[in-house]
């Protein structure tokens, strides 16, 4: 059984776009806010106001009654009322109709407090008529009978309320405004990088730059970096269809050869058929590599945390158990740190790493230090290494060099570099070669971020 309310059909007159509903966001309580404090502001202002000037109307209201009550006759009362009442603005009715009640608009708020504190004042007023906005008609008693006295409705009002009101209103316009032209160029960045998404997606490359909001320049930032892996992605899988197709050509291009030379009548000799069975088993070497690449790319696992030195360290002592002649010499950082990574992808790559290593060098030493920002494996060798102008040609899929180091990893086929520079970009790091200064042969550094 469902509780609580269902707030869906709201949803139908909600805005669809980030601009809308970040513009609702912040305009609807600013509204809100203002017109509850503006309303609450103007009615106590208006109030303490009106009762300000209603007190000092008292006086004067006070005033006349106590000249009319001290006449000697009617005739003496309304002479001697006249007489003060003029000077103060005010219009004199004696005697006047009874009048017992008050009246006033039901949104004349200030004529309420104006009531109030009327009725307060002992002046004997009976009754009270705002319903003129401009005249005021006060009732009130006396020794002669039932007195009125008019004034005008300003000197107990406060004057000019609609400046204040058009001030506040033109204010918060400008303000809106203000808002609304920082709002869009605060949402400008994301449509921009949605549509930058959206072209990526349908095979058309824009150009992208981040901008906008920390936050927003974040998310610019990982779709670039996104972008660029999966391009590099692309090109590798692309330069590996390339160089197989290239590296089979020749194999089956000396078998085609052989066969054309080969004679019904003679058996082939010996040193055809080894030759041959070489080029099959060249083959079949590539595309074993090409295969295991495609295959380890579907099976990589996802990130895990793990205690990053401890499994550097059961790499190397793997590749020690193998026969391989290699050794951890230095692990920087706190042991059962744990740090977020693919650890199928990792070893691979470290393994393709010493491999290459023991291939071509006699010695060989790996480092790790784990820092606050990235782990960092080294693996150096006194092999002859790789000439500076070639390192991002060795990274290349299916790349052979000198003979010096005649095939680069992966069983010969050229993959190894490849496959440990993917496995660094796919953790967000990178693979650097250069020279090692202490062994003088090939430094590799697989830098991963946490």
């Amino acid at each position: 059984m469902r509780t609580g309310l269902n707030f869906n059909w709201l949803k139908r007159f909600m805005p669809r776009g980030l601009y809308g509903r970040a513009a609702l966001i912040l305009f609807l309580p600013l509204v809100t806010l203002m017109l509850v404090v503006s309303v609450t502001f103007l009615q106590r202002h208006f109030e303490g106001v009106t009762r300000q000037m209603t007190a000092s109307m008292v006086q004067e209201l006070a005033f006349v009654a106590d000249r009319v009550n001290r006449a000697d006759s009617l005739a003496a009362a309304q002479r001697a009322g006249r007489e003060v009442a003029a000077p103060l603005g005010l219009s004199l009715e004696l005697p006047a109709p009874e009048n017992n009640n008050d009246q006033r608009q039901f949104f004349d708020l200030s004529g309420l407090a104006m009531i109030t504190e009327l009725r307060a004042s002992p002046t004997g007023i009976t009754g009270i008529d705002l319903g003129n906005d401009r005249r005021v008609r006060v009732t009130m008693s006396s020794r002669w009978g039932p007195m009125t006295l008019e004034f005008e409705r300003r000197r107990v009002t406060a004057s000019n309320p609609h400046q204040l009101l058009v001030l506040m209103v033109f204010t918060s316009i400008l303000m809106s405004v203000i808002a609304g032209l920082f709002l869009r160029n605060q949402v400008r960045p994301i449509r921009r990088l949605a549509q930058a998404a959206e072209n990526f997606g349908r095979g058309r490359v824009t150009p992208f730059r981040p901008s906008g909001a920390t936050e927003i320049r974040s998310a610019g930032a990982a779709f670039l970096d996104m972008r660029n892996r999966i391009e590099r992605q692309i090109e590798q899988r692309t330069l590996m269809l390339s160089g197989v197709s290239h590296d089979l050509r020749t194999p089956l291009t000396r078998l085609r050869l052989g066969l054309s030379m080969l004679s019904p009548d003679m058996p082939p000799d010996e040193d055809e058929i080894t030759a041959m069975e070489r080029d099959v088993a060249e083959m079949n070497r590539m595309i074993d590599a090409f295969l295991a690449v495609a295959r380890d790319d579907a099976q990589i696992g996802p990130p895990e945390e793990r205690a990053a030195l401890p499994f550097v360290r059961s790499v190397v002592e793997d590749a020690q158990r193998a026969g391989q002649n290699v050794m951890l010499t230095r692990a920087e950082g706190d042991p059962a740190e744990l740090v977020t990574f693919r650890p199928d992808a990792l070893r691979r790559a470290m393994e393709n790493l010493i491999g290459n290593a023991v291939r071509y060098g006699q010695r060989v030493e790996v480092e790790v230090a784990l820092g606050p920002r990235s782990l960092r494996i080294t693996i150096e060798d006194d092999g002859p290494g790789i000439p500076a102008d070639r390192v991002d040609e060795a990274m290349r899929p299916f790349t052979r060099l000198d003979p010096a180091r005649n095939q680069n990893l992966g069983g010969g086929a050229g993959l190894g570099l490849s496959i440990a520079a993917d496995a660094a970009r796919a953790h967000g790091g990178q693979l650097r070669l250069g020279r090692s200064d202490r062994l003088g042969g090939l430094r590799a550094d697989l830098v991963i971020a946490r």
